[in-house]
């Protein structure tokens, strides 16, 4: 007889906690949970004021420069010389330069003409002239010194701007249509609502301290201009057949290295009760989100786990105490509305949209817009989420002057279908993660394709990014690049690609197709990128996307 196995079965390993708090793990698994937990960050705006502004650089505890900073818009910059071997080598100590990073928010993109002077004033004035529109209708200025913080701060809260929370594991600024209250497109202004959430809950240190960042994007404009499909929150204009016009509401977006689109809460919600839903989902991130691996501390990763019904029904049942009014799926568009051009407002008046390359301005460039747009009778101009302005209420018989004006200084309403559709992210020039350069690569790829091909007709969107985070949208594009070093022809390492190819947003919205150990340098991308449009335009049937066509093209073809 065979002797018996007397090994005891093996028990199973107990799952570890995520570190959320509804379940009571309050105890901090990694050191930013402690970091957060040691000081709320909004703290650090009394120690900036009262200490490091007037001892400088070398004053400035670590905990604060490399974590309670970014509460107040504040990154380190990266320190010249340093190239993107090094970015994942290095200590934070050895990256830092002795300037930072700041981000102005601007909640739903809106400006007045005192504000676009004052953002433009302070570029010349405190940051060497830069400042960069990003995709999150931020305006980015470099070359800070923390002893000018507390007077940017005095001058852009004198025309009622602010940096706080532009950046940490906070709420961060709240997308909003450029042409809310103008456009004759539009369901419902929604700015009401984004003005209530930004007084109300911004600041507040209930909020402060999320497992990571949370992005939220309002418009009540059918066209999907504030990208809905990869926000943590979306509120979407939308008509209930019974309730009217309301909004629909879509969670658990976000890309980086893990990409998931957003969800559908199936539910319409009026534009008063806003700011509570919002309330209530930003809630449940704080409470249920993961905190144990930074990795995994999204909104994206909770609504993926738990599923969308238990997702409302917990919002219902602990933070609303009501239920939500059901709403079918409205229509989505083909592709997100970016608002540039020449378009009739429901007044009678007309808003222009223009583009820059990339998003890559400056404060005298602004500057200059606020004394055309004044010129023309225009008193407001809008950010948008796609590195574009507009231009708000000007009449009709000012248009084509305005048009002309700021052409001249290389803001163009009618641009080339590159121009209009190539985005950039910061990329090594600044930005402490970056392996590549992107900015002044983006603007050389627009220039030399607006030679190679000039007669594109149809949009193709081409997105740059220098590090995996997808600040630039890589999943989403036409062409989504992502940066990284790579081997050139005589196997010297060198700035290059990764090539994601086919993603879109909108109707048929998904991410990028990768092409198999497929790189390309940053010698080869203008030669790339037109071969590729070439095999497109030849290949295309009828009314068929870029995305439609790499979806079916053989691998070979796209490389």
């Amino acid at each position: 007889m065979a002797p018996s196995d007397t090994t005891p079965p093996r028990r199973p390993r107990p799952k570890r906690g995520e570190g959320q708090w509804a379940l009571g793990y309050r105890e901090p698994l990694n050191a930013n949970e402690q970091s957060k937990k040691d000081d709320n960050p909004l703290n650090v705006r009394a120690r900036i004021e009262n200490i490091y502004a007037h001892r400088g650089f070398d004053s400035i505890d670590p905990g604060d420069l490399r974590g309670r900073f970014r509460w107040w818009g504040l990154y380190t910059q990266r320190k010249a010389g340093i190239d993107g071997g090094k970015t994942a080598t290095l200590e934070p100590e050895q990256l830092d330069a002795e300037h930072f990073m700041l981000r102005v928010r601007i909640d739903g993109g809106q400006l007045n003409l005192e504000q676009l002077r004052t953002i433009g004033e302070i570029s010349t004035t405190y940051a060497r002239d830069t400042a960069d529109l990003t995709d999150r209708q931020n305006v980015q200025y470099h070359w800070i010194d923390v002893r000018d913080v507390p007077t940017i701060w005095q001058r852009l809260e004198s025309v009622g701007l602010s940096t706080q929370e532009a950046c940490g594991d906070c709420p961060r600024v709240i997308l909003g249509s450029p042409v809310a209250g103008v456009s004759e497109a539009e369901i419902i202004d929604a700015r009401p609502a984004i003005d209530a959430i930004e007084s109300r809950y911004i600041g507040d240190q209930a909020f402060s301290n999320l497992p990571r960042k949370f992005k939220s994007a309002i418009s009540g404009h059918p066209g999907h201009d504030v990208v809905p499909q990869i926000n943590d929150i979306a509120f979407i204009g939308a008509v209930h057949p019974e309730h009217g016009p309301g909004f629909d509401v879509w969670v658990g977006g976000g890309l980086s290295t893990n990409p998931m689109l957003a969800q559908r809460l199936g539910a319409w919600v009026p534009i008063a009760e806003v700011p509570q839903v919002w309330e209530g989902i930003v809630s449940i991130f704080r409470d249920y989100g993961y905190r144990r691996l930074r990795a995994r501390a999204r909104l994206k990763f909770l609504v993926a786990d738990w599923g969308i019904e238990k997702f409302r029904d917990v919002l219902q049942t602990e933070y609303l105490d009501r239920e939500l009014i059901d709403l079918d799926a409205p229509e989505v568009p083909a592709t997100p509305v970016d608002h540039v051009g020449i378009h009739r407002q429901n007044d009678g008046r007309y808003y222009v949209g223009v583009a820059s390359a990339v998003g890559r301005i400056s404060g005298t460039l602004l500057s200059q817009v606020a004394d055309i747009v004044e010129a023309h009778g225009s008193q407001r101009v809008a950010t948008t989420p796609m590195q574009k302005l507009v231009v708000l209420d000007v009449e009709e018989d000012q248009v084509e002057s305005l048009v002309a004006a700021l052409a001249e200084i290389g803001l163009q309403a009618r641009p080339s279908a590159w121009r209009q559709n190539t985005m950039a992210c910061t990329g090594i020039e600044y930005c402490k993660l970056a392996i590549v350069e992107t900015k002044q690569r983006g603007i050389d790829l627009v220039n030399e394709l607006e030679q190679r091909v000039p007669d594109l007709d149809t949009p193709i969107t081409v997105n740059i990014n220098g590090c995996p985070n997808s600040c630039a949208r890589i999943q989403t594009a036409d062409i989504g690049l992502k940066g990284q070093l790579v081997l050139d022809e005589n196997g010297e390492q060198v700035e290059g690609f990764q090539v994601h190819l086919g993603g879109a947003l909108g109707l048929q919205a998904g991410f990028g197709r990768k092409i198999r150990a497929h790189k390309v340098t940053g010698a080869q991308l203008p030669d790339y990128v037109e071969r590729l449009t070439r095999g497109y335009l030849a290949e295309r049937t009828d009314g068929e996307s870029f995305a439609g066509w790499v979806a079916r093209a053989d691998e070979e073809a796209l490389r």
